[in-house]
């Protein structure tokens, strides 16, 4: 509870985002003996929306983030200037509200710590308000650090839930709708209809800078549910992002050796590096925890899972790099527009993060979307580890 200080326990994890909820309840369920809290200053899950395909996740692990479902689809669709499809290949969104309660539900109230930490260290975590957590192992889940080791681009949006009297008309998900003005990189809309007269709208950028002008994407918004005539009477929701689309970097700075803190989620580097996505990441790792926390050496075990992640997302850094280096911002969407010529199992596995030497070799074959010249020099200049 906020404002108590509390001494011991087994695990600590700071940080209820995605990655730390996730961890929580894993632990919750497959290590009741373990006294686990969780230290979260705002409210746990967030203000977010968080999607995935059926693929996405293994079938032994989906029982963990079943409860969180709120919406599920049987397929969706894409919008391109030159192609349209409709894509049969299951779609799920949780929300920030639905972790929070399912977390709520799963540890005592007293193992929920209301506060921030000021420090945190592999045996203990300095809370702000006062006291000193001591622990088994301490995780830290606590999202992005810093980048600046990084060579990123943006994956950046504001997304607003939308009342629209008399409905929308939108009866799947339009995870990109590109067939709006390109502005600022390569921009689409994308679209989660929840109800018949709630949808979520997201405008996105595949940015080369992480500053988001808020307000003029409202009007964007604005702009694009009046083209498609809806009557909007009210705006139930908002959220922004700015997600790291990684070019190239080195891993052993993300996360040094001598950091012995052990690290989850975006902390640990775990997300997809063309897509900036994270909860594949998430859930692996956090159903990989109730093995691992009887372990000494439980941050060198995550390190070396979240580094080996990290040498396998190799390939998506490089379409990271032609995307940014090698494609005009306003042509950027010709990338995509072909991928989504691909077949439907090849775009599940680049999704999951799972690409195999053929779906590579399929994706980057024919004739490239981008200056050859210029995707030799950009990938020339760039730090591969």
């Amino acid at each position: 509870m906020a404002g108590q200080s509390f001494d011991k326990c087994d695990i600590a994890i700071v940080g209820g985002g995605l990655a730390g909820g996730l961890a929580a309840l894993c632990l919750a369920a497959k290590r009741p003996d373990l006294d686990v809290r969780l230290v979260e200053p705002g409210p746990i899950g967030g203000n977010h929306i968080w999607s995935f395909f059926d693929s996405d996740i293994a079938k032994k692990d989906r029982w963990l983030v079943a409860p969180l479902v709120r919406c599920h689809w049987e397929s969706y669709d894409v919008a391109f200037p030159a192609r349209a499809r409709k894509v049969r290949m299951g779609y799920k969104s949780i929300t920030g509200e639905a972790l929070a309660t399912a977390v709520a539900a799963a540890l005592p109230a007293d193992r929920i710590i209301a506060d921030r930490a000021k420090h945190v260290a592999p045996d203990h975590v300095l809370l702000a308000r006062g006291g000193r957590l001591l622990a088994k192992h301490v995780i830290d889940a606590r999202g992005t650090g810093k980048t600046s080791m990084l060579d990123c681009g943006w994956q950046k949006f504001v997304g607003q839930a939308l009342t629209v009297e008399g409905g929308h008309g939108i009866d799947r998900p339009l995870v990109m709708d590109a067939t709006v003005e390109q502005l600022d990189g390569y921009r689409f809309i994308y679209l989660l209809p929840f109800d018949a007269e709630t949808i979520f709208v997201e405008d996105t950028y595949y940015s080369d800078s992480p500053d988001l002008d808020v307000a003029a994407v409202r009007d964007r918004i604005a702009t694009y549910a009046q083209r498609r005539q809806w009557n909007v009477t009210a705006v139930t929701r908002e959220e922004t992002g700015m997600l790291p689309v990684v070019v190239a970097g080195d891993f052993d700075r993300l996360w040094p050796a001598v950091d012995r803190t052990a690290r989850i989620g975006v902390r640990a580097g775990e997300f997809h590096a063309m897509t900036g996505y994270s909860l594949p990441a998430a859930v692996r790792t956090a159903a990989a925890l109730p093995a691992l926390v009887d372990r000494g050496d439980l941050a060198a075990r995550l390190r070396g899972r979240a580094a080996a992640s990290w040498r396998r997302q190799r390939f998506y850094r490089m379409l990271g790099a032609m995307l940014f280096r090698a494609a005009d911002p306003d042509a950027r969407y010709r990338i995509f527009q072909r991928f989504y010529g691909l077949a439907p199992g090849l775009i599940a596995r680049f999704y999951a993060g799972r690409s195999n030497a053929a779906d590579k070799l399929r994706i980057l074959s024919g004739k490239p979307p981008v200056s050859v010249r210029r995707a030799i020099a950009a990938l020339s200049r760039l730090d591969w580890r």
